[in-house]
């Protein structure tokens, strides 16, 4: 996507972040446009939340250009941060206070908050907003992080694992709710491990594997068009498997009829599978090959 500096509600060039002299974060460049909702994808330990506790200007950046609406968020002030919603991982909202209450204090900071009760209605929360948030369950308080980080009506919303705790029934309301945000217009930078959030919500995606981009681009394409191959698995008749990528699934299907190793079985292949790669399997071998990459980088680097 090319976008200009206006173009972009966030510009990332050159990011580094390094702890001790190992890089974190290591020479990302990102641009996000005004209104997309961008997933940020990586194993554990990656430096995603690095990057994005960088945009939200809760950590410095050992080095690089990062601009957040049009501002450095090392630089931030609160006009800044008023146009930005944030939902953590972790919840830091008093218990003692009910939901009703914890919003209206939160609403009060923001010069253009949405309706309280418009919030906890989205979030569904109205059997629940006369209640203590410390008598909730865990799925609930989940639901209360996410309404406070809407309720200052954002023109940039951070979700971290937002529906971690929700069942799938309450995943698919909060999915309704971003795609209803998106449609007001709003920027949203989305971290998730769940695979079919990213699918459904993401209009682009980018994975960060020890520090590094190592792909970015619509959710459709990532890993590119040899990773969406089909693939045909099958069993011979002294139960090895087989599996063959190729861009003519029912040809090869056909040939196995005829093949040797399916006489015993009638020409039927036994343990026959035809697989389009789905966006958990063109993820895991981009982990993959960026893993053994560093290995074998690794090596090189021991041998010389």
């Amino acid at each position: 996507m090319d976008m200009t500096r206006m173009d972009a509600a966030v510009r990332i060039r050159g990011l580094r972040k390094d702890y001790a002299g190992v890089a974190a974060v290591d020479g990302i460049d990102l641009d996000i446009a005004h209104g997309e909702t961008f997933a940020l994808l990586g194993p554990n330990g990656a430096g995603k939340s690095t990057t994005v506790e960088i945009l939200e200007g809760y950590r410095l950046r050992t080095a690089g250009e990062v601009s957040v609406l049009g501002v450095d968020p090392a630089r931030g002030g609160l006009d800044w941060k008023a146009r930005i919603g944030i939902v953590l991982q972790s919840s830091g909202e008093s218990g003692q206070f009910t939901v009703r209450e914890q919003l209206r204090q939160f609403a009060g900071y923001y010069p253009r908050p949405r309706d309280v009760d418009e919030v906890i209605a989205a979030v569904g929360l109205e059997r629940q907003a006369g209640t203590r948030i410390a008598k909730l369950s865990g799925g609930q308080r989940r639901r209360v992080d996410v309404a406070l980080g809407i309720v200052g009506r954002p023109e940039l919303l951070f979700l971290d694992e937002p529906t971690t705790g929700f069942d799938p029934e309450a995943r698919r309301e909060f999915w309704a709710l971003i795609r209803r945000l998106k449609a007001e217009g709003t920027t949203i930078l989305l971290t998730t491990h769940y695979l079919d959030e990213a699918a459904q919500l993401g209009d682009r995606a980018g994975v960060i594997i020890d520090g590094r981009l190592v792909d970015v681009g619509p959710v459709a394409t990532l890993g590119g068009e040899e990773a969406r191959v089909p693939i045909v698995r099958w069993r011979t008749g002294d139960g090895t498997q087989r599996e063959v990528r190729t861009e003519r699934p029912a040809e090869l299907v056909a040939s196995l009829r005829q093949a040797p190793e399916t006489v015993d079985t009638g020409g039927e292949p036994v343990g026959l599978e035809v697989i389009r790669p789905s966006l958990e399997d063109i993820y895991l071998q981009l982990v993959h090959a960026a893993s053994a990459g560093a290995a074998a980088h690794d090596d090189e680097e021991a041998l010389a």
